[in-house]
């Protein structure tokens, strides 16, 4: 007996509900290397600059936040920074989080406003040079340059997530022309696609954005007003201060490979990178520790890839894992974000072509 046939109406209304489903996915999925509410905001933020004093003062550390002293005693040994880099010593920011950097970043206590130590005196003078503390790395006064990498190109993902059955299409747009330039991301199936784009100019410190967008149907964008010292936000959450070298949600993958293309030397294993990191919504500070060069095999080929890893700081941030690629001009190979509840998406490079 012949099996009954599926009327062509019921068929239709099936594969439009199995549709509006996957799309609703789509939604969830994680296009950005953000952190959950939990994170803290970018206007909590404090600096510290450190300055010597000129001969024949004595020197000393000065800070936003100088820390008075209880009674009378030796000063506290203080924490050199080292006068080549090392992996404490180099931030692409000249900033520190004064409350909420992990301890591994690098720290100085300021000395006390009185020492109790005999002042020099104009025939015994100070030489700068001979206090450690006192001088900046010298990574933090090395200009960054973009010289490296390409002017126009387009990389094609492939786009795995645990919570689709199916792979999805990504690409990364990156156009650089003559001191200005544009990015965006995007992954998607079905016609249907979640966008970032960043805009701005380039100069020594790398990329400055000036917009950063995230689209999905609607879109939420932030603003970077420099004249302002402050970014605000088109979803009316509340501005944030705007830190020097700061960058957004989609800027920070290219800045991270301009850091890399100015001088991959710099990347050593263990060295940790200070980002100030702006999404749709608020900032943080992001701190990304450089790996060892890992071979990847991806659907593209074989390639080499300087790993570095964004690890939580608090209970719901997610895990990010970069690979910067040599032969891509250290543009990302491929980029892997897991959230805490075990949700991944994994980018993976197909190809490179021209926009």
């Amino acid at each position: 007996m012949a099996a009954p046939k599926i009327p062509v109406k019921a068929l239709l209304i099936l594969s439009l509900v199995v549709l509006a489903l996957h799309l609703a996915l789509l939604q969830t999925l994680p296009l950005r290397l953000n952190s959950q509410a939990t994170d803290t905001p970018a206007l909590s933020f404090a600096t510290r600059t450190l300055t010597p004093d000129p001969p024949p003062k004595a020197a000393h550390v000065s800070a936003t936040k100088p820390i008075p002293r209880a009674a009378p005693k030796p000063p506290p040994p203080m924490s050199p920074l080292p006068t080549e880099p090392t992996p404490a010593s180099i931030s692409t920011a000249e900033q520190t989080h004064a409350e909420t950097a992990p301890a591994e970043t690098a720290s100085v206590e300021p000395l006390p406003a009185e020492p109790p130590t005999p002042q020099p005196t104009a025939s015994t003078p100070v030489d700068p040079e001979e206090i450690p503390a006192a001088r900046p790395p010298k990574e933090l006064a090395t200009a960054f340059s973009i010289d490296g990498m390409p002017g126009s190109v387009k990389l094609v993902y492939k786009v795995l997530a645990n919570k689709f059955p199916y792979t999805l299409h990504g690409e990364l747009i990156w156009q650089l022309d003559d001191g200005r330039y544009e990015a965006s991301l995007s992954f998607g199936a079905f016609g249907q696609s979640r966008t970032q784009k960043s805009r701005g100019s380039t100069g020594p410190e790398g990329l400055s954005p000036e917009r950063f967008s995230d689209k999905f149907r609607s879109e939420v964008a932030a603003h970077f007003n420099r004249d302002q010292g402050k970014v605000t936000f088109s979803a009316n959450t509340p501005d944030v201060a705007l830190l020097s070298g700061a960058q957004d949600r989609l800027s920070v993958l290219i800045q991270l490979a301009a850091i890399a293309a100015s001088n991959p030397t710099r990347l050593t294993p263990g060295t940790t990178l200070t980002l100030q990191t702006v999404g749709p919504r608020d900032a943080d500070l992001w701190l990304f520790t450089v790996g060892e060069m890992e071979t990847l095999g991806l659907p593209g080929g074989q390639t080499e890839g300087i790993k570095l890893t964004r690890n939580p700081r608090q209970p719901y941030d997610q895990h990010v894992s970069i690979w910067l690629a040599p032969s891509l001009s250290y543009l990302p190979a491929r980029i892997r974000i897991q959230e805490a509840n075990g949700d991944y998406i994994d980018q993976q490079w197909v190809a490179t072509e021209t926009p």
